[in-house]
């Protein structure tokens, strides 16, 4: 009975070493996509609790988002598997590629400076 078990976990183990990998390489082909559209990419794992590990892109346009993966070994794993170079930080050379543009300022910030109200925020 007790090989029957571990028979069970070997196999409910495999499956979840599976389904990592699918979900990693799935990742990493979407990273890959947006490398392509914006001329390179580096990125900057962050995690955000309990959801997982958020892979933050910016492209060597300047575009920039983000895909989150369940797991920060997933996430790793992805942004390996896409060749995408990794900063420890968010911040110096990788935070000043960010371009923004009319949509970001008034979202975040248009309102504190004068700018037009975001009528997303239901002012």
């Amino acid at each position: 009975m007790a090989d029957t078990k571990q028979a069970e976990d070997q196999a409910a183990d495999t499956r979840q070493v599976a389904r990592a990998e699918r979900t990693a390489a799935r990742l990493a082909k979407r990273i890959t996509t947006f490398s392509k559209k914006h001329g390179g990419a580096e990125g900057q794992l962050a995690y955000i609790g309990q959801t997982g590990t958020r892979i933050v892109l910016v492209g060597e346009d300047g575009g920039w988002g983000d895909v989150v993966a369940p797991t920060h070994t997933i996430a790793r794993s992805a942004a390996e598997k896409a060749g995408l170079t990794l900063h420890d930080t968010f911040d110096g050379d990788l935070a000043a590629k960010v371009v923004t543009g009319p949509y970001e300022w008034t979202r975040m910030a248009g309102i504190q400076i004068g700018g037009p109200a975001n009528p997303t925020a239901g002012n």
